[in-house]
């Protein structure tokens, strides 16, 4: 289904025993092209059995090394089973791993880590993830001009995606000016732009002025996409945060509103499976620029702050990663 529009689909989730399964039954099938992962997912991965022998293996470590390890090893194998992929298409075949999100806000400590866990994991095909921060903008520039793939993480806001694609514009200026390698050798970087969490957050308030619901996460993407495609750098829009919660949508509500060419979506399992049951999907209608002011204007007049509600999910998207990476090294304590 895909392939006709230079879709991707990857799936945001990996553990042990799902990567020695169903993960490469959909690598097999064609149904997925790459995986993202996040501090939120381990912390769920890590409470199932198949940790607990190699936990007890780590004991008397500091926390982070055991989750560095635990993690790393599920990493290096989801990179080895999506290989065949990256080496027949470099714009495919990901596994993404984020940094300490505690570092958001510290740019050399973002960076120094993201060499060392790229230089850990020792596969090509690895993106490092980076919060989308003032900081975080900084260390993805000089990832880039070292060799490494990045996934600039926690998108929200126009303001953002510009900031994200000049700093790669810079970096893959600088690489060019170098001659150190050629086009197809420049290391690929995604934007994460988070769809759902803006629905959630402004549903309730769009019922209250008879907006319709579900529109806001799917527009600001859009608009994102399109700036990012009209740098025509080595950069792809990847829509994150595609799952649905409650039963208002169907589960593949996000990836059939955001089929776009070019563009990669990042799904959990139940929206994967939904969308894998559809027999045919034609790509979605994409908003001319002017249908897209109109509908930012109309929010606006009806008393919405898009840019304030972006701030806002930046903050309690970092939080949520803070937390949950907090809860990761709690229990390896």
């Amino acid at each position: 289904m895909s392939e006709n529009i230079s879709f991707s689909l990857w799936c945001d989730f990996i553990e042990r025993e799902f990567l020695e399964n169903q993960f490469q039954t959909l690598v097999q099938s064609k149904v997925i092209q790459g995986a993202t992962s996040n501090p939120v997912i381990f912390q769920q991965a890590f409470t199932n059995a198949s940790y607990q022998k190699q936990k007890e293996d780590f004991k008397g470590k500091e926390p982070k090394e055991i989750y560095e390890n635990l993690a790393i090893e599920d990493i290096k194998r989801a990179a080895e089973i999506l290989l065949p992929i990256y080496e027949d298409n470099p714009n495919d075949g990901y596994i993404s791993f984020e940094i300490d999100p505690n570092l958001c806000d510290n740019a050399k400590g973002s960076i120094d880590e993201g060499v060392r866990l790229f230089k850990s994991i020792g596969y090509p095909n690895v993106m490092i993830k980076i919060p989308a921060t003032k900081a975080g903008i900084v260390a993805m520039e000089e990832l880039i001009l070292q060799g490494i793939p990045v996934n600039a993480t926690l998108v929200f806001s126009k303001e953002q995606a510009i900031e994200c694609m000049e700093s790669f514009k810079k970096a893959y200026g600088i690489l060019k000016e170098s001659n150190k390698m050629e086009l197809k050798e420049y290391p690929r970087a995604v934007l994460s732009i988070f769809v759902s969490r803006f629905d959630r957050k402004c549903d309730e308030v769009f019922k209250n002025k008879e907006i319709p619901t579900g529109t806001l996460g799917i527009k600001n993407a859009q608009q994102l996409y399109k700036i990012v495609k009209d740098y025509s750098l080595p950069v792809r829009p990847l829509f994150a945060s595609t799952g649905v919660k409650g039963g208002e949508l169907e589960p593949s509500y996000y990836i059939k509103e955001l089929y776009h060419p070019y563009a990669i979506n990042t799904a959990p399992l139940t929206a994967l499976e939904s969308f894998m049951e559809l027999n045919v999907v034609d790509g979605a209608y994409l908003p001319s620029d002017e249908e897209l002011e109109d509908y930012f204007k109309m929010l606006k007049e009806a008393g919405i702050d898009v840019e304030k509600v972006a701030k806002e999910l930046l903050q309690e998207g970092l939080q949520s990663f803070k937390e949950a990476f907090g809860k990761i090294l709690e229990s390896l304590n």
